[in-house]
Protein backbone atom coordinates (compact mmCIF):
# COMPACT_ATOMS: atom_id res chain seq x y z
CA UNK A 1 0.00 0.00 0.00
CA UNK A 2 1.27 3.51 -0.76
CA UNK A 3 2.45 5.53 2.18
CA UNK A 4 0.23 8.44 3.19
CA UNK A 5 2.34 11.56 3.37
CA UNK A 6 -0.37 13.66 4.98
CA UNK A 7 -3.25 12.57 7.16
CA UNK A 8 -5.83 14.05 9.50
CA UNK A 9 -4.15 15.45 12.65
CA UNK A 10 -4.46 13.25 15.70
CA UNK A 11 -4.39 14.22 19.36
CA UNK A 12 -0.61 14.34 19.37
CA UNK A 13 -0.33 16.77 16.43
CA UNK A 14 -3.41 18.98 16.80
CA UNK A 15 -2.97 22.28 18.63
CA UNK A 16 -6.50 22.05 20.03
CA UNK A 17 -8.39 19.31 21.79
CA UNK A 18 -11.71 18.29 20.29
CA UNK A 19 -14.49 20.49 21.64
CA UNK A 20 -12.18 23.29 22.72
CA UNK A 21 -12.02 26.70 21.11
CA UNK A 22 -8.79 26.96 19.11
CA UNK A 23 -8.24 30.57 20.18
CA UNK A 24 -8.54 29.75 23.88
CA UNK A 25 -6.07 26.90 23.36
CA UNK A 26 -3.39 29.53 22.65
CA UNK A 27 -4.56 31.95 25.35
CA UNK A 28 -6.70 34.29 23.24
CA UNK A 29 -10.30 34.88 24.31
CA UNK A 30 -12.72 35.01 21.33
CA UNK A 31 -15.63 37.42 21.19
CA UNK A 32 -19.19 37.80 19.96
CA UNK A 33 -19.29 40.14 16.99
CA UNK A 34 -22.06 42.74 17.29
CA UNK A 35 -20.11 45.33 15.28
CA UNK A 36 -19.95 44.03 11.72
CA UNK A 37 -17.26 43.15 9.20
CA UNK A 38 -14.23 44.83 10.77
CA UNK A 39 -10.91 43.25 9.82
CA UNK A 40 -9.46 43.87 13.29
CA UNK A 41 -11.93 41.36 14.77
CA UNK A 42 -11.87 38.90 11.89
CA UNK A 43 -14.04 40.35 9.11
CA UNK A 44 -16.78 37.82 8.42
CA UNK A 45 -17.46 34.14 9.04
CA UNK A 46 -16.74 32.17 5.87
CA UNK A 47 -19.72 30.25 4.57
CA UNK A 48 -19.57 26.41 4.61
CA UNK A 49 -19.34 26.34 0.79
CA UNK A 50 -16.25 28.56 1.00
CA UNK A 51 -14.48 26.41 3.58
CA UNK A 52 -15.29 23.27 1.56
CA UNK A 53 -13.87 24.79 -1.63
CA UNK A 54 -10.72 25.95 0.13
CA UNK A 55 -10.19 22.55 1.70
CA UNK A 56 -10.63 20.86 -1.69
CA UNK A 57 -8.22 23.25 -3.36
CA UNK A 58 -5.53 22.48 -0.78
CA UNK A 59 -5.13 18.88 -1.96
CA UNK A 60 -3.73 19.47 -5.47
CA UNK A 61 -1.21 21.52 -7.38
CA UNK A 62 -2.24 23.65 -10.34
CA UNK A 63 -0.68 26.07 -12.82
CA UNK A 64 -1.70 29.52 -11.55
CA UNK A 65 -2.31 31.29 -14.84
CA UNK A 66 -4.56 28.45 -15.96
CA UNK A 67 -6.36 28.57 -12.62
CA UNK A 68 -6.74 32.35 -12.80
CA UNK A 69 -8.16 32.29 -16.32
CA UNK A 70 -10.74 29.67 -15.33
CA UNK A 71 -11.74 31.27 -12.00
CA UNK A 72 -11.91 34.78 -13.43
CA UNK A 73 -14.07 33.61 -16.32
CA UNK A 74 -16.44 31.78 -13.95
CA UNK A 75 -16.77 34.83 -11.67
CA UNK A 76 -17.41 37.01 -14.72
CA UNK A 77 -20.19 34.67 -15.82
CA UNK A 78 -21.82 34.60 -12.38
CA UNK A 79 -21.63 38.38 -11.90
CA UNK A 80 -22.54 39.17 -15.53
CA UNK A 81 -19.37 41.27 -15.83
CA UNK A 82 -16.86 41.36 -18.72
CA UNK A 83 -14.06 39.88 -16.59
CA UNK A 84 -12.84 39.39 -13.02
CA UNK A 85 -9.73 39.33 -10.85
CA UNK A 86 -9.27 37.60 -7.50
CA UNK A 87 -6.85 39.43 -5.22
CA UNK A 88 -5.50 39.22 -1.68
CA UNK A 89 -8.23 41.56 -0.40
CA UNK A 90 -9.95 44.62 -1.82
CA UNK A 91 -6.96 46.91 -1.21
CA UNK A 92 -4.67 44.50 -3.07
CA UNK A 93 -7.07 44.54 -6.00
CA UNK A 94 -6.93 48.34 -6.02
CA UNK A 95 -3.13 48.16 -6.06
CA UNK A 96 -3.06 45.70 -8.97
CA UNK A 97 -5.51 47.80 -10.99
CA UNK A 98 -3.43 50.93 -10.38
CA UNK A 99 -0.32 49.11 -11.60
CA UNK A 100 -2.25 47.98 -14.68
CA UNK A 101 -3.40 51.50 -15.48
CA UNK A 102 0.13 52.87 -15.05
CA UNK A 103 1.89 50.17 -17.09
CA UNK A 104 -0.73 49.15 -19.63
CA UNK A 105 0.42 45.56 -19.16
CA UNK A 106 4.01 46.36 -20.19
CA UNK A 107 6.26 44.21 -17.94
CA UNK A 108 9.26 46.46 -18.55
CA UNK A 109 7.32 49.26 -16.89
CA UNK A 110 5.96 46.94 -14.24
CA UNK A 111 9.34 46.03 -12.78
CA UNK A 112 10.33 49.71 -12.65
CA UNK A 113 7.52 50.59 -10.19
CA UNK A 114 7.55 52.67 -7.98
CA UNK A 115 10.08 54.66 -10.02
CA UNK A 116 7.79 56.11 -12.67
CA UNK A 117 10.46 58.16 -14.42
CA UNK A 118 9.69 58.18 -18.13
CA UNK A 119 6.15 56.82 -17.68
CA UNK A 120 3.34 58.49 -19.56
CA UNK A 121 0.67 57.69 -16.95
CA UNK A 122 1.71 58.80 -13.45
CA UNK A 123 -1.31 60.50 -11.87
CA UNK A 124 -4.49 59.23 -10.20
CA UNK A 125 -7.41 61.57 -9.59
CA UNK A 126 -9.43 61.10 -6.39
CA UNK A 127 -12.44 63.21 -5.35
CA UNK A 128 -11.84 64.79 -1.93
CA UNK A 129 -14.79 62.92 -0.45
CA UNK A 130 -13.25 59.59 -1.48
CA UNK A 131 -9.88 60.05 0.24
CA UNK A 132 -9.48 57.29 2.83
CA UNK A 133 -6.87 55.16 4.58
CA UNK A 134 -7.14 52.48 1.91
CA UNK A 135 -5.84 54.70 -0.88
CA UNK A 136 -2.38 53.84 0.45
CA UNK A 137 -2.68 50.83 -1.85
CA UNK A 138 -2.90 53.21 -4.81
CA UNK A 139 -0.12 55.49 -3.59
CA UNK A 140 2.17 52.46 -3.10
CA UNK A 141 2.56 52.26 -6.89
CA UNK A 142 4.34 55.63 -6.84
CA UNK A 143 1.65 57.70 -8.53
CA UNK A 144 0.89 61.33 -7.76
CA UNK A 145 -2.56 61.79 -6.21
CA UNK A 146 -4.54 64.68 -7.65
CA UNK A 147 -7.35 65.55 -5.24
CA UNK A 148 -10.36 67.37 -6.68
CA UNK A 149 -13.33 68.93 -4.88
CA UNK A 150 -15.52 70.18 -7.72
CA UNK A 151 -16.46 69.18 -11.28
CA UNK A 152 -14.45 72.15 -12.54
CA UNK A 153 -11.35 70.92 -10.71
CA UNK A 154 -11.91 67.42 -12.13
CA UNK A 155 -12.07 68.66 -15.72
CA UNK A 156 -8.94 70.74 -15.20
CA UNK A 157 -7.06 67.83 -13.57
CA UNK A 158 -7.54 65.37 -16.43
CA UNK A 159 -4.52 65.33 -18.73
CA UNK A 160 -2.28 62.94 -20.65
CA UNK A 161 -0.65 61.85 -17.34
CA UNK A 162 -3.94 60.66 -15.83
CA UNK A 163 -3.75 56.91 -15.34
CA UNK A 164 -7.00 56.37 -13.48
CA UNK A 165 -9.80 57.92 -11.43
CA UNK A 166 -10.52 56.26 -8.07
CA UNK A 167 -13.63 56.83 -5.98
CA UNK A 168 -15.53 55.28 -3.10
CA UNK A 169 -18.84 53.72 -4.15
CA UNK A 170 -21.62 56.30 -4.10
CA UNK A 171 -25.36 55.98 -3.72
CA UNK A 172 -27.12 55.52 -7.10
CA UNK A 173 -30.01 57.53 -5.66
CA UNK A 174 -27.73 60.58 -5.62
CA UNK A 175 -26.62 60.64 -9.25
CA UNK A 176 -27.05 64.41 -9.30
CA UNK A 177 -24.28 64.96 -6.73
CA UNK A 178 -21.48 67.12 -8.26
CA UNK A 179 -18.92 64.30 -8.19
CA UNK A 180 -21.22 61.29 -8.43
CA UNK A 181 -20.05 58.37 -10.55
CA UNK A 182 -22.51 59.36 -13.25
CA UNK A 183 -21.17 62.91 -13.43
CA UNK A 184 -17.54 61.78 -13.37
CA UNK A 185 -18.26 59.44 -16.28
CA UNK A 186 -20.00 62.22 -18.18
CA UNK A 187 -17.15 64.68 -17.63
CA UNK A 188 -14.34 62.28 -18.56
CA UNK A 189 -15.88 59.92 -21.12
CA UNK A 190 -14.26 61.57 -24.11
CA UNK A 191 -10.79 61.07 -22.59
CA UNK A 192 -11.47 57.36 -21.89
CA UNK A 193 -9.99 57.50 -18.36
CA UNK A 194 -10.43 54.20 -16.44
CA UNK A 195 -12.61 54.62 -13.34
CA UNK A 196 -12.18 52.31 -10.36
CA UNK A 197 -14.98 52.14 -7.76
CA UNK A 198 -14.18 50.89 -4.25
CA UNK A 199 -17.24 48.92 -3.08
CA UNK A 200 -15.38 46.89 -0.43
CA UNK A 201 -18.20 46.49 2.12
CA UNK A 202 -21.12 46.52 -0.28
CA UNK A 203 -23.55 43.73 -1.03
CA UNK A 204 -22.99 42.31 -4.51
CA UNK A 205 -25.45 43.51 -7.15
CA UNK A 206 -26.03 41.53 -10.36
CA UNK A 207 -25.96 43.14 -12.90
CA UNK A 208 -23.52 45.44 -11.16
CA UNK A 209 -24.97 48.89 -10.41
CA UNK A 210 -21.61 50.65 -10.73
CA UNK A 211 -20.61 49.04 -14.03
CA UNK A 212 -24.05 49.87 -15.39
CA UNK A 213 -23.49 53.54 -14.50
CA UNK A 214 -20.18 53.69 -16.35
CA UNK A 215 -17.43 52.47 -14.01
CA UNK A 216 -14.71 50.43 -15.68
CA UNK A 217 -13.87 48.35 -12.59
CA UNK A 218 -15.45 47.68 -9.19
CA UNK A 219 -13.50 46.23 -6.26
CA UNK A 220 -15.00 44.16 -3.42
CA UNK A 221 -13.70 42.62 -0.21
CA UNK A 222 -14.11 38.90 0.18
CA UNK A 223 -14.31 39.05 3.97
CA UNK A 224 -17.29 41.36 4.33
CA UNK A 225 -20.91 40.99 3.13
CA UNK A 226 -20.04 38.18 0.70
CA UNK A 227 -18.62 36.03 3.55
CA UNK A 228 -15.77 34.69 1.46
CA UNK A 229 -12.12 34.28 2.45
CA UNK A 230 -10.96 37.07 4.74
CA UNK A 231 -7.65 37.25 2.84
CA UNK A 232 -9.25 37.63 -0.59
CA UNK A 233 -11.17 40.15 -2.63
CA UNK A 234 -12.16 40.54 -6.24
CA UNK A 235 -12.50 43.13 -8.97
CA UNK A 236 -14.95 42.93 -11.86
CA UNK A 237 -14.96 45.00 -15.04
CA UNK A 238 -12.97 45.70 -18.17
CA UNK A 239 -11.06 42.59 -19.29
CA UNK A 240 -7.91 44.14 -20.78
CA UNK A 241 -7.19 46.15 -17.61
CA UNK A 242 -7.92 43.20 -15.33
CA UNK A 243 -5.65 40.92 -17.37
CA UNK A 244 -2.89 43.48 -16.88
CA UNK A 245 -3.80 43.62 -13.18
CA UNK A 246 -3.40 39.84 -12.90
CA UNK A 247 -0.03 40.18 -14.62
CA UNK A 248 1.06 42.43 -11.73
CA UNK A 249 -0.15 39.94 -9.10
CA UNK A 250 1.71 36.94 -7.66
CA UNK A 251 2.80 34.42 -8.89
CA UNK A 252 4.28 36.99 -11.26
CA UNK A 253 7.20 39.04 -9.97
CA UNK A 254 7.25 42.78 -9.60
CA UNK A 255 5.88 45.37 -7.19
CA UNK A 256 2.72 43.43 -6.27
CA UNK A 257 4.33 40.06 -5.56
CA UNK A 258 3.80 40.82 -1.87
CA UNK A 259 0.01 40.60 -2.35
CA UNK A 260 -0.15 36.88 -3.00
CA UNK A 261 -3.50 35.11 -3.23
CA UNK A 262 -3.45 31.33 -2.86
CA UNK A 263 -5.27 28.71 -4.87
CA UNK A 264 -7.40 28.07 -1.77
CA UNK A 265 -8.56 31.71 -1.62
CA UNK A 266 -9.20 31.80 -5.37
CA UNK A 267 -11.55 28.80 -5.22
CA UNK A 268 -13.02 30.05 -1.95
CA UNK A 269 -13.79 33.42 -3.51
CA UNK A 270 -15.51 31.77 -6.46
CA UNK A 271 -17.55 29.61 -4.08
CA UNK A 272 -18.59 32.67 -2.05
CA UNK A 273 -19.78 34.51 -5.15
CA UNK A 274 -21.71 31.50 -6.36
CA UNK A 275 -23.24 31.07 -2.91
CA UNK A 276 -24.26 34.73 -2.93
CA UNK A 277 -26.58 34.06 -5.85
CA UNK A 278 -28.34 31.19 -4.06
CA UNK A 279 -28.53 32.58 -0.52
CA UNK A 280 -31.99 33.51 0.76
CA UNK A 281 -31.18 37.14 1.56
CA UNK A 282 -34.75 37.97 2.62
CA UNK A 283 -34.76 35.11 5.11
CA UNK A 284 -31.34 36.19 6.44
CA UNK A 285 -32.74 39.66 7.04
CA UNK A 286 -35.75 38.28 8.89
CA UNK A 287 -33.48 36.11 11.02
CA UNK A 288 -31.38 39.12 11.94
CA UNK A 289 -34.51 41.09 12.84
CA UNK A 290 -35.72 38.22 15.03
CA UNK A 291 -32.45 38.31 16.97
CA UNK A 292 -32.79 42.04 17.51
CA UNK A 293 -36.39 41.54 18.62
CA UNK A 294 -35.25 38.97 21.18
CA UNK A 295 -32.65 41.35 22.58
CA UNK A 296 -35.08 44.27 22.58
CA UNK A 297 -37.78 42.40 24.49
CA UNK A 298 -35.27 41.38 27.15
CA UNK A 299 -33.52 44.70 27.76
CA UNK A 300 -36.67 46.85 27.67
CA UNK A 301 -37.87 45.04 30.78
CA UNK A 302 -35.57 47.48 32.57
CA UNK A 303 -37.44 50.76 33.21
CA UNK A 304 -35.69 53.59 31.39
CA UNK A 305 -34.22 51.43 28.60
CA UNK A 306 -35.67 51.98 25.12
CA UNK A 307 -34.83 50.45 21.75
CA UNK A 308 -35.28 51.11 18.07
CA UNK A 309 -34.28 49.23 14.92
CA UNK A 310 -32.46 50.86 12.01
CA UNK A 311 -32.72 49.06 8.67
CA UNK A 312 -30.17 50.57 6.26
CA UNK A 313 -31.00 50.73 2.58
CA UNK A 314 -27.54 51.68 1.32
CA UNK A 315 -25.51 48.94 -0.33
CA UNK A 316 -22.55 49.18 2.08
CA UNK A 317 -22.64 47.48 5.50
CA UNK A 318 -26.25 46.48 4.95
CA UNK A 319 -27.64 44.68 8.00
CA UNK A 320 -30.19 45.80 10.61
CA UNK A 321 -28.96 47.56 13.75
CA UNK A 322 -30.58 47.71 17.19
CA UNK A 323 -30.14 50.94 19.15
CA UNK A 324 -30.40 50.50 22.92
CA UNK A 325 -30.64 53.90 24.63
CA UNK A 326 -30.92 55.37 28.12
CA UNK A 327 -30.43 58.55 30.11
CA UNK A 328 -26.87 58.48 31.51
CA UNK A 329 -28.02 60.51 34.51
CA UNK A 330 -30.46 57.74 35.45
CA UNK A 331 -28.09 54.79 35.05
CA UNK A 332 -24.85 56.62 35.92
CA UNK A 333 -22.98 55.05 33.01
CA UNK A 334 -22.48 55.85 29.33
CA UNK A 335 -22.72 53.60 26.30
CA UNK A 336 -19.02 54.07 25.67
CA UNK A 337 -18.21 52.78 29.16
CA UNK A 338 -20.51 49.77 28.71
CA UNK A 339 -18.96 48.93 25.32
CA UNK A 340 -15.48 49.10 26.89
CA UNK A 341 -16.62 46.79 29.71
CA UNK A 342 -18.16 44.28 27.28
CA UNK A 343 -15.14 44.31 24.99
CA UNK A 344 -12.59 43.66 27.74
CA UNK A 345 -14.30 41.23 30.11
CA UNK A 346 -15.84 37.77 29.61
CA UNK A 347 -18.05 36.97 27.87
CA UNK A 348 -16.41 39.38 25.42
CA UNK A 349 -18.76 41.22 23.09
CA UNK A 350 -17.63 43.68 20.41
CA UNK A 351 -20.48 46.18 20.49
CA UNK A 352 -20.98 49.77 19.34
CA UNK A 353 -21.81 52.84 21.42
CA UNK A 354 -23.62 56.10 20.71
CA UNK A 355 -24.47 59.49 22.20
CA UNK A 356 -27.29 61.64 20.83
CA UNK A 357 -29.73 64.22 22.18
CA UNK A 358 -28.48 63.85 25.77
CA UNK A 359 -29.08 60.09 25.55
CA UNK A 360 -26.44 57.39 25.48
CA UNK A 361 -26.50 53.76 24.45
CA UNK A 362 -25.31 50.72 22.54
CA UNK A 363 -25.66 49.60 18.93
CA UNK A 364 -26.02 45.92 18.04
CA UNK A 365 -25.17 45.12 14.41
CA UNK A 366 -26.42 41.72 13.33
CA UNK A 367 -24.64 40.89 10.07
CA UNK A 368 -21.98 38.66 11.63
CA UNK A 369 -23.80 37.41 14.72
CA UNK A 370 -24.12 33.64 14.90
CA UNK A 371 -27.06 31.44 15.98
CA UNK A 372 -27.48 31.37 19.76
CA UNK A 373 -25.52 34.55 20.40
CA UNK A 374 -28.57 36.83 20.61
CA UNK A 375 -29.58 35.20 23.90
CA UNK A 376 -26.09 35.72 25.33
CA UNK A 377 -26.04 39.36 24.23
CA UNK A 378 -29.51 40.02 25.64
CA UNK A 379 -28.58 38.48 28.99
CA UNK A 380 -25.30 40.36 29.18
CA UNK A 381 -26.94 43.75 28.53
CA UNK A 382 -29.86 42.99 30.87
CA UNK A 383 -27.69 41.79 33.77
CA UNK A 384 -25.19 44.61 33.46
CA UNK A 385 -27.73 47.41 33.09
CA UNK A 386 -29.85 46.03 35.96
CA UNK A 387 -27.06 46.77 38.43
CA UNK A 388 -27.43 49.83 40.68
CA UNK A 389 -24.67 52.41 40.30
CA UNK A 390 -24.08 55.49 42.37
CA UNK A 391 -23.60 58.82 40.69
CA UNK A 392 -20.01 59.51 39.81
CA UNK A 393 -18.12 62.43 41.22
CA UNK A 394 -17.03 64.16 38.06
CA UNK A 395 -15.10 66.83 39.91
CA UNK A 396 -11.44 66.82 39.01
CA UNK A 397 -8.88 66.39 41.75
CA UNK A 398 -6.92 69.60 42.35
CA UNK A 399 -3.55 69.67 40.58
CA UNK A 400 -0.46 69.30 42.74
CA UNK A 401 1.98 70.39 40.04
CA UNK A 402 2.26 73.14 37.45
CA UNK A 403 3.16 72.11 33.91
CA UNK A 404 3.22 75.46 32.12
CA UNK A 405 6.03 75.65 29.59
CA UNK A 406 7.78 73.57 26.97
CA UNK A 407 8.55 69.88 27.41
CA UNK A 408 10.90 67.73 25.33
CA UNK A 409 9.50 64.21 24.88
CA UNK A 410 11.59 61.10 24.18
CA UNK A 411 9.17 58.57 22.70
CA UNK A 412 9.99 54.88 22.45
CA UNK A 413 8.12 53.05 19.68
CA UNK A 414 8.49 49.30 19.08
CA UNK A 415 11.77 49.59 17.19
CA UNK A 416 12.76 53.27 17.13
CA UNK A 417 12.82 56.46 19.15
CA UNK A 418 11.45 59.89 18.30
CA UNK A 419 11.79 63.35 19.85
CA UNK A 420 8.64 65.44 20.15
CA UNK A 421 7.96 68.74 21.87
CA UNK A 422 4.82 69.87 23.68
CA UNK A 423 4.19 73.40 24.93
CA UNK A 424 1.47 73.65 27.58
CA UNK A 425 -0.61 76.41 29.14
CA UNK A 426 -2.38 75.45 32.39
CA UNK A 427 -5.67 76.82 33.69
CA UNK A 428 -6.35 74.91 36.89
CA UNK A 429 -7.04 71.34 35.83
CA UNK A 430 -7.24 72.19 32.14
CA UNK A 431 -4.36 72.13 29.68
CA UNK A 432 -3.98 73.35 26.13
CA UNK A 433 -1.05 73.92 23.85
CA UNK A 434 0.81 72.61 20.82
CA UNK A 435 2.31 69.21 20.05
CA UNK A 436 5.22 69.23 17.60
CA UNK A 437 5.74 65.80 16.08
CA UNK A 438 8.00 64.50 13.32
CA UNK A 439 6.30 66.35 10.49
CA UNK A 440 3.76 68.80 11.86
CA UNK A 441 2.60 70.84 14.82
CA UNK A 442 -0.98 70.33 16.02
CA UNK A 443 -3.20 71.46 18.87
CA UNK A 444 -3.02 69.57 22.15
CA UNK A 445 -5.52 69.49 25.03
CA UNK A 446 -5.59 67.69 28.36
CA UNK A 447 -6.05 67.63 32.13
CA UNK A 448 -3.91 67.49 35.24
CA UNK A 449 -5.26 65.87 38.42
CA UNK A 450 -2.85 65.72 41.32
CA UNK A 451 0.30 64.77 39.46
CA UNK A 452 -1.50 62.64 36.85
CA UNK A 453 -1.49 64.13 33.37
CA UNK A 454 -3.53 63.23 30.29
CA UNK A 455 -2.98 64.81 26.88
CA UNK A 456 -4.56 64.29 23.49
CA UNK A 457 -3.56 65.41 19.99
CA UNK A 458 -4.26 64.26 16.45
CA UNK A 459 -1.91 64.02 13.50
CA UNK A 460 -4.03 64.57 10.39
CA UNK A 461 -2.80 63.93 6.87
CA UNK A 462 -4.67 63.34 3.64
CA UNK A 463 -6.70 60.16 4.15
CA UNK A 464 -5.00 59.42 7.49
CA UNK A 465 -5.45 60.24 11.16
CA UNK A 466 -3.38 59.20 14.20
CA UNK A 467 -4.59 59.99 17.71
CA UNK A 468 -1.97 60.37 20.45
CA UNK A 469 -3.34 59.91 23.99
CA UNK A 470 -0.66 60.54 26.62
CA UNK A 471 -1.17 59.36 30.20
CA UNK A 472 1.47 59.62 32.89
CA UNK A 473 2.74 61.23 36.05
CA UNK A 474 4.64 64.45 36.66
CA UNK A 475 7.44 64.70 39.21
CA UNK A 476 9.05 68.12 39.32
CA UNK A 477 10.34 68.97 35.86
CA UNK A 478 10.00 65.40 34.59
CA UNK A 479 7.10 63.25 33.43
CA UNK A 480 6.72 59.72 32.07
CA UNK A 481 4.02 57.31 30.95
CA UNK A 482 2.36 55.68 27.97
CA UNK A 483 0.93 56.84 24.64
CA UNK A 484 -2.18 55.07 23.39
CA UNK A 485 -2.33 55.27 19.58
CA UNK A 486 -5.38 53.17 18.75
CA UNK A 487 -4.67 50.62 16.01
CA UNK A 488 -0.97 51.50 16.20
CA UNK A 489 -0.83 50.14 19.77
CA UNK A 490 1.11 51.74 22.63
CA UNK A 491 4.40 53.62 23.02
CA UNK A 492 6.16 54.91 26.13
CA UNK A 493 7.55 58.36 26.87
CA UNK A 494 9.73 60.36 29.19
CA UNK A 495 9.75 64.15 29.14
CA UNK A 496 11.82 66.95 30.62
CA UNK A 497 10.75 70.56 30.99
CA UNK A 498 13.03 72.94 29.15
CA UNK A 499 14.04 76.48 29.94
CA UNK A 500 13.06 78.59 26.96
CA UNK A 501 13.60 82.06 28.35
CA UNK A 502 14.72 84.55 25.73
CA UNK A 503 16.78 87.67 26.48
CA UNK A 504 14.78 90.84 27.02
CA UNK A 505 15.17 93.14 24.04
CA UNK A 506 13.44 96.32 22.94
CA UNK A 507 11.81 96.33 19.50
CA UNK A 508 12.88 99.04 17.05
CA UNK A 509 10.21 99.97 14.48
CA UNK A 510 11.53 101.61 11.26
CA UNK A 511 9.77 104.71 9.97
CA UNK A 512 9.37 103.41 6.43
CA UNK A 513 10.70 100.95 3.84
CA UNK A 514 14.44 100.12 3.96
CA UNK A 515 16.85 102.45 2.17
CA UNK A 516 19.04 99.47 1.34
CA UNK A 517 18.84 95.69 1.63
Amino acid sequence: MPTKLFSKPDATTSIVEEGDNIFRSIGVEPLINCRGTFTIIGGSIERPEVRAAMEAAAHNFVQYDELADAVHQKIAEVTQAPWALVSAGCAAGMKHVTAACVTGGNPEKLIAIPNLTGFEKTEVIIPAGSRNVYDHSIRNIGVTIIEVATPEELVKAVNKKTAMIYMMADNPAKNDAPLSLVNIVRLTKSQNIPILVDAAAEVLTIPNIHLERGAHMVAYSGGKAICGPQCAGFVIGQKDILMSAWQSSAPHHGPCRDNKVGREEMLGMLAAIKAWTTRDHKQEWQTWLSWLDLISKKVTKIPGISTSVFEPTDYSNRSPVLRVTWDPAQFNITGEEVAEEFGRKKPRIAIGSMNKDKMTGLTVTTGQMQPGEAVLVADRIFNFMSQTRTAKNNDLKAPSVTVNGTWNFDIQFFSSKSVHQITLSQDGNWLQGNHKGEFSTRECTGTIEGNEIKLRSQERQAADNITFIFSGTVVGDKMSGNIHMGEYRTATFTAVKTESKRPKQKIFVPQGPPLAT
